[in-house]
């Protein structure tokens, strides 16, 4: 994940200018990108990365590129991004990596943390809730901290009894 140019944090904006007719690529947070986009900021503090880091960067990309191809269908990454479509499930697994990225650069996460619909089922919630716990618990007990597993293995337990709650206060309504 690319960093901001001004700071550490992970940059949500990425810029290319044209500057002398060379392209230049810019990074920011969102702190900097709005203090970048109003000129708040002085400009020299701005100035993108040189051409040498440029040039290895590009050519790093086009390495990966070129080199991720899914086993199954015969799809490149390359092909990926210039169609926007990918070939089969497969090409979930084959490009995992570059997908995370692209994600994480897009979002800002590669899970779901927003709204659900309203007039969805608060069973989907909770069963999302629980698979999340599940996962979370699996980690905890790899990694051997057994106090959060227990935390973690006392939600599960109240979430699946209010699930059944919930499920025989329909059946007894029907």
């Amino acid at each position: 994940m690319k960093k901001c140019k001004v700071c550490n944090k992970p940059a949500v904006y990425h810029l290319t200018e044209i500057q002398s007719g060379q392209a230049q690529a810019l990074h920011f947070c969102e702190d900097h990108f709005q203090e970048y986009i109003s000129g708040q900021a002085p400009q020299d503090e701005w100035e993108p990365q040189d051409e040498a880091t440029l040039i290895e960067l590009n050519s790093q990309d086009l390495e990966l590129d070129e080199e991720l191809e899914c086993p199954n269908c015969g799809i490149t990454f390359q092909e990926f991004r210039s169609e926007g479509r990918l070939g089969c499930p497969h090409d979930y697994i084959a490009f995992r990596e570059p997908l995370i990225q692209l994600l994480e650069n897009i979002h800002g996460e590669c899970v779901h943390i927003g709204k659900f619909p309203k007039r969805a089922p608060t069973s989907s919630q909770q069963q999302y809730d629980l698979i999340k716990l599940r996962r979370e618990l699996t980690a905890a007990i790899a990694e051997e901290n057994y106090e959060t597993a227990a935390s973690l293995r006392d939600q599960i337990s109240k979430l699946e009894e209010e699930e059944q709650n919930s499920s025989e206060s329909e059946t007894a309504e029907e």
